[in-house]
């Protein structure tokens, strides 16, 4: 491709609205522009780093036998009133009507239209099991569109979609998608950690995401240090460890605080430690009101409650709520207020001796609280977040922190789908059965965001071989020097001949701006034409090490292919 007509118009300043590195770097090297607020125009540059990722996409698709199809973008409001998501998803969803008055929304995923082609298409257990995706752009209205390609309203995404007539098959398919993941991760040169996650609006379970590592990343990993175990922070497990020995139970009693209006400051006034001070949160669980209890230094974790207490809505009372339920001003909530309502508390407060509590009295609290003498607590569980320094819950070093980019996610989606909408097989015995489903998704934009995060330096980007938009950058660096630009001319038609993709600076411009257009765009080999062409020589450098050497055009196919070799095995 010759960059003289080339639409690549590339950017010296960083632009004012770009926060991150990638979306600062797709502006100034000409990858894309912006339409609208969360909505890009893809210019050829980007186009052809996307069309890398996807390619190896479908080959480790399509290697575990994958079919790609294409579903439409508009969808019917029926279909999603199925299963309740049209109210569900609220105003993520992109609504429009028809000149009819119909409702319809722009798809953000396509559980509902593959179930109902699914639904009208296989009858028999006989054509199962059944994986099928697709790479199209999907549309959610995101409240902040922000950071380029890592959060926008329209994006590039796979979708795969798995049917099973046993749990077992679900099982051998959710894993075959899993391993092809860390494949497509590998292959696009990402250093990523597959994380147990919430599934949230998709429903199911046993979900994975694979995140990227970046410190720009939206998402807190807990990882352990000595092994492979990871989380997202809002589902990672807390080890439940035996508490050491307590000194002997004393008398609960009572002490007088003045001003504490939270349990932490009256803590800090009585001059007790906060691992022996115990919080009161009261919340609702679907339709019943409990209280939750937990050491004043943890918080409160609502996602991984939510499923450790098998509810399917987790809120915190407001004070409102807690003074209508309680009959007591929210600062004073007490365990001694429980009345009929139900009392959890966090698995590691197990056993507590000589705790601090609220006691619902004004500047009073409950000292001395022996948990297992003096409170009728209903259920343990794992209900705080993970803390830095925890013990994995493997069993095997501590937790660390990390920030992620999720890339993709695989789902057990199970049967809410097909038993939703009437999805049914016929099994060995004639008897209708609703589908069990797996659900698997690529944010293939936000892979392309993902993959600048992580490979970039201070002059631009530095792209992995296996996703880079051109293999080699060829530059004339005096155009109007005749022997240079016959030789440029001659390498370009060669290079291309031999298989490479070539992107050819053969602009009226100084060396200086061929060089730094050259960094900003980050194609694994640089070729420079300069004063030693009458000698046949010609400047190869390599865009992520800043090695150079000068190549006689003899050897040059042979310099590049093992160059390359060299740059993929990294």
């Amino acid at each position: 491709m010759r960059q003289k007509t080339f639409l690549l118009p590339t950017l010296r300043d960083v632009p004012s609205d770009a926060d991150v590195t990638s979306h600062q770097l797709m502006l100034r090297a000409g990858m894309m522009r912006q339409t609208a607020a969360g909505v890009y125009t893809y210019l050829p540059l980007a186009k052809r780093v996307i069309a890398k990722v996807e390619t190896i996409v479908r080959e480790e698709l399509e290697a575990i036998d994958a079919q790609e199809l294409t579903m439409p973008t508009l969808h019917p409001a029926e279909l999603w009133q199925e299963t309740g998501r049209w109210d569900k998803m609220g105003g993520e969803l992109i609504r429009l009507k028809d000149r009819h008055g119909r409702d319809f929304a722009l798809g953000p995923t396509h559980e509902e239209v593959i179930t109902s082609i699914i639904r009208d298409s296989i009858a028999s257990y006989k054509k199962l099991p059944l994986n099928v995706f697709q790479i199209q752009t999907k549309f959610r209205d995101e409240r902040r569109p922000r950071f380029g390609l890592l959060r926008g309203r329209e994006f590039i995404m796979k979708d795969a979609y798995s049917f099973h007539d046993t749990e077992e098959s679900l099982d051998e398919t959710y894993q075959a998608m899993y391993q092809a993941y860390e494949r497509i991760f590998t292959r696009v040169g990402l250093t990523f950690r597959a994380v147990i996650a919430d599934s949230g609006a998709m429903g199911g379970k046993d979900t994975f995401e694979f995140m990227a590592l970046a410190d720009v990343g939206e998402d807190t990993i807990a990882y352990s240090d000595s092994s492979s175990y990871a989380a997202n922070i809002e589902m990672a497990a807390v080890a439940s460890q035996a508490l050491d020995s307590q000194a002997e139970s004393k008398p609960m009693a009572t002490s007088t605080v003045t001003a504490a209006l939270t349990i932490s400051e009256a803590a800090q006034q009585l001059e007790w430690p906060l691992s022996n001070t115990v919080q009161t949160v009261a919340v609702k669980l679907d339709e019943d009101i409990a209280l939750i209890l937990l050491r004043a230094d943890h918080e409160l974790n609502e996602v991984k409650s939510m499923h450790e207490l098998h509810v399917k809505s987790f809120t915190i009372l407001s004070d409102q709520e807690i003074e209508e339920a309680f009959n007591v001003e929210p600062s004073l909530l007490s365990v001694f207020d429980a009345k009929e309502h139900r009392i959890i508390a966090d698995q590691s407060i197990k056993g507590l001796t000589g705790v601090l509590l609220n006691s619902s009295v004004k500047d009073e609290c409950a000292i001395q609280v022996d948990l297992a003498r003096d409170l009728e607590i209903n259920q343990y569980a794992d209900l705080r977040l993970v803390q830095e320094g925890d013990a994995s819950p493997d069993g095997q070093g501590t937790i660390q922190f990390a920030r992620g980019i999720e890339i993709g996610q695989v789902f057990k989606l199970g049967t809410f789908y097909s038993e939703s909408m009437g999805a049914t097989y016929l099994d060995q015995n004639g008897r209708a059965n609703p589908y069990k489903m797996g659900c698997y998704g690529i944010g293939i934009s936000r892979t392309v965001a993902a993959i600048i995060e992580q490979h970039n330096d201070e002059n631009g980007i530095v792209w992995p071989v296996s996703v880079a938009p051109f293999d080699l950058h060829l530059l004339t660096l005096n155009s109007k020097n005749e022997e240079q630009a016959a030789l440029s001319e001659k390498l370009y038609v060669s290079l291309k001949e031999s298989g490479w993709d070539v992107l050819y600076d053969d602009r009226p411009e100084r060396a200086g701006v061929k060089f730094k257009d050259a960094d900003l765009i980050g194609m694994p080999l640089r070729i420079s034409v300069g004063k030693r062409a009458s000698e046949g020589f010609v400047e190869v450098k390599v865009r992520s090490t800043g090695d150079s050497q000068d190549i006689h055009v003899d050897d040059l196919a042979e310099a590049i292919q093992s160059k390359l070799q060299e740059l993929s095995n990294k």
